[in-house]
């Protein structure tokens, strides 16, 4: 059992990081958690400081885009500070499948009357992907994705997560980031050898292959994390750059051909 004491201590020795830059932060929440603001006329966004959702008020109603799970009990409360004053009917959502990337099922929603885009889960304004590109299910996909949302024409980028809305220069450095990540695991696959892992290991060959994909992604990582330390919020959380990047290094060997010498 755990004393008081050591409970302390251990909470305590928890890691520092890099202050987040004002840049990746919103506007501040209400009494109750939350802030609504208008992204164009009638197309409203929310954000607890971790979700977003969006919702578009109609003569006929309010269409609802994404209900995150932290947001639900405020959702309604959004709405209701802001459908009763307005009456717009005719309104135009185009919705668009371009394959997997976070998840098989995930689409574009573009209010093209807003001059917005909708597009959740791939980039974090200002932040890194968490672990695993966002947990994407698709890495290729997830790659492509914010090339795609730049090649619709909007001001304003609806991105799911976190406390602001996304520009075109949020999707810009967030491309940067991943193909400094892509330029890193290529290089290290043509560079790292694997031969003393597997001479070190014999035949315990799942600990030669640790040794050898733990030394690739921190040599393709490390000078990922480092500049962008200051310019994207948490890239100094260091696992979440380097979880990225295994993916990433898995991908290029995997979905794109064989690059390396190690075979699932």
């Amino acid at each position: 059992m755990t004393s008081p004491a050591s409970g302390a201590s251990s909470a305590l020795a928890l890691p520092d990081y890099a202050p987040v830059p004002r840049s990746a932060l919103g506007p501040a929440l209400n009494e109750q958690g939350y802030h609504v603001g208008r992204v164009e006329r009638n197309l409203y966004w929310v954000t607890d400081g971790t979700y977003q959702a969006a919702f578009l008020t109609t003569r006929d109603g309010v269409v609802l885009f994404d209900a995150p799970p932290t947001i639900g009990h405020n959702l309604q409360r959004a709405v209701d500070e802001i459908a009763d004053t307005l009456e717009v009917a005719g309104e135009r959502v185009e919705l668009a499948w371009h394959g997997p990337n976070h998840s098989p099922d995930n689409i574009f929603i573009h209010f093209p009357d807003h001059d917005a885009l909708m597009m959740i889960d791939v980039v974090n304004a200002g932040w890194v992907p968490i672990y695993n590109l966002n947990l994407s299910e698709d890495v290729p996909g997830y790659i492509q994705a914010p090339a795609t949302a730049l090649s619709y024409p909007w001001t304003h980028f609806i991105c799911g997560h976190l406390g602001r809305l996304a520009t075109r220069d949020d999707i810009v450095v967030h491309q940067q980031y991943i193909a400094d990540i892509e330029a890193g695991a290529r290089e290290a696959l043509g560079t790292v050898d694997p031969t003393p892992y597997f001479v070190k290991y014999g035949e315990n060959a799942w600990a030669a292959v640790r040794g050898y994909l733990d030394e690739l992604t921190d040599h393709a990582a490390k000078p990922v994390i480092a500049k962008y330390t200051g310019v994207l919020a948490a890239a100094d959380v260091e696992v979440f750059t380097t979880t990225t990047t295994f993916m990433i290094l898995q991908s290029i060997r995997l979905d794109l051909g064989p690059s390396s010498p190690l075979h699932p």
